[in-house]
């Protein structure tokens, strides 16, 4: 088991033997835990909401230094949480592990101590700082559901005040981030404003007792617990009642497994409605009631294109967004870097534009209707789309939309229908632009 004592520094707390330490103190170069100060130096959250974050960013951090591949099954790990909290007696761990087991594929261990050795209110700025004033908050990834997400939102309420919360280690995720935000902050004016944080584990520093492994894991399930519990610390400062929109179609949002494969927590779970619901439960166990809400939860990408509130706005500044796992790929093949064209969130996007007229190879690193090598075994780059070819076909049994986690009640044939719908989008714009081996592929799986 690998385990982790968080610390909120200066502290006294010293580690066990065999403990890793997560030292959070934004701005120190002593914290293992690397942010920026100017995100917590801006916030004030209630303790209840601070408590629920310090889980999200120390969730994060110990998720990426712990490897997957060295556990027996290269997947599942087991991993324990010493956290410091307001209210160590009552607070709820076994909800917090819940959630994390369901949106990790892992086995969580959560423990937690009263906080000693800073102020109650550690890391953050004096409560009587001034809040960021807001009537709502937006997850803003620099993807296009978050595009869409917070132009439909500004459009919908002339008087509504928009909060963007972006997180970003680096690459290019800042850059798309920062150029989509200025757009939208020239259309709105002052009514839109941008919360970025900076966050993930620190590389080695002298100044620090005890530096993290140097290793990364890739695959980060759970950056969106830290997404949303950041989300909600900024709502919670602003007020109880203030709503956390996370802008996500409902077709990736149950994100039913493409093959056996790709089973349980190998799809990831990031906005699934059962994730959802389980954070919102541990959230309001804390103490925090202000409300998740995804508006497109049934609807596909497509879908929430065409249902645009700005049509046009949002086709001008699409070409700004960056949906792709890895935007940084193409740089190695000499080619364009954006959105690669190859990753499953790149296929589900130009689908969705397609249906709207919108869509253009010209965008993409790579063409996945024409580049025959997309659908080489051997290249790394062709699992995806092969996997897309497969889990869209038709005849799908309705029990597959179960594979990747229980469906709210009284919901099943609204996220079914969502997820067939979705399938069938992706579906038709292969069918539509497939040339080549592609063709014969689809064909195959008819």
């Amino acid at each position: 088991m690998s385990v982790f004592r968080v610390r909120l520094l200066p502290s006294a707390d010293a580690p066990t033997p065999g403990e890793t330490l997560l030292d959070f103190a934004p701005g120190s170069a002593a914290a293992t835990v690397q942010a920026n100060a100017t995100f917590f130096s801006n916030v004030a959250p209630p303790s209840p909401a601070a408590d629920l974050l310090l889980l999200g960013i120390a969730a994060y951090c110990a998720d990426r230094v712990t490897p997957r591949r060295e556990t027996v099954d290269a997947w599942t790990r087991d991993i324990s949480l010493r956290l410091p909290v307001h209210a160590p007696d009552t607070w709820p761990s076994e909800d917090a592990e819940r959630t994390l087991v369901f949106l990790t594929g892992d086995r969580w261990d959560i423990r937690t101590r009263p906080r000693s050795g800073t102020r109650t209110n550690a890391p953050y700025s004096p409560v009587e700082r001034e809040s960021p004033q807001a009537d709502a908050v937006c997850l803003f990834s620099g993807g296009l559901d978050s595009l869409c997400g917070a132009i439909d939102l500004l459009e919908g309420d002339s008087e509504r005040r928009l909060l963007l919360l972006s997180h970003y280690e680096g690459g290019q995720t800042p850059n798309a981030q920062a150029r989509l935000f200025q757009r939208l902050r020239a259309h709105y004016g002052h009514r839109v404003r941008r919360q970025p944080l900076f966050l993930r584990p620190a590389p080695h520093h002298l100044a620090q007792d005890q530096p993290l492994p140097p290793e990364r894991e890739t695959t980060s399930r759970s950056r969106s617990l830290l997404f949303l519990t950041s989300a909600l610390a900024l709502a919670s400062s602003i007020g109880p009642a203030v709503p956390v929109y996370l802008p996500e179609n409902g077709y990736i949002g149950v994100n039913v497994p493409l093959t056996p494969a790709r089973s349980g927590s190998f799809s990831t779970r990031t906005t699934h409605p059962h994730f959802l619901s389980l954070l919102q439960q541990t959230a309001r166990a804390v103490g925090i009631n202000n409300p998740l809400v995804n508006p497109y939860r049934l609807m596909t990408k497509g879908e929430m294109l065409e249902s645009s509130r700005n049509p046009e706005l949002l086709r001008d500044l699409s070409r700004l967004s960056v949906s792709c796992s890895h935007p940084e790929v193409a740089r190695y093949a000499r080619r364009p870097q954006g959105n690669c064209g190859y990753c499953f969130p790149c296929l589900i996007r130009r689908a969705s534009m397609a249906r709207t007229g919108w869509d253009s190879a010209d965008d993409y690193s790579w063409d996945a209707l024409s580049d025959p090598a997309l659908l080489d075994t051997d290249s790394d780059r062709s699992a995806d789309l092969r996997a897309v070819v497969i889990g869209t076909r038709p005849g799908r049994p309705d029990r597959d939309v179960l594979r990747n986690g229980p469906l709210p009640a009284g919901e099943r044939r609204a996220f079914l229908d969502v997820w067939r719908r979705g399938s069938t989008e992706v579906r038709s714009w292969l069918t539509t632009g497939a040339t080549g081996a592609l063709t014969e592929q689809l064909e195959r799986t008819a």
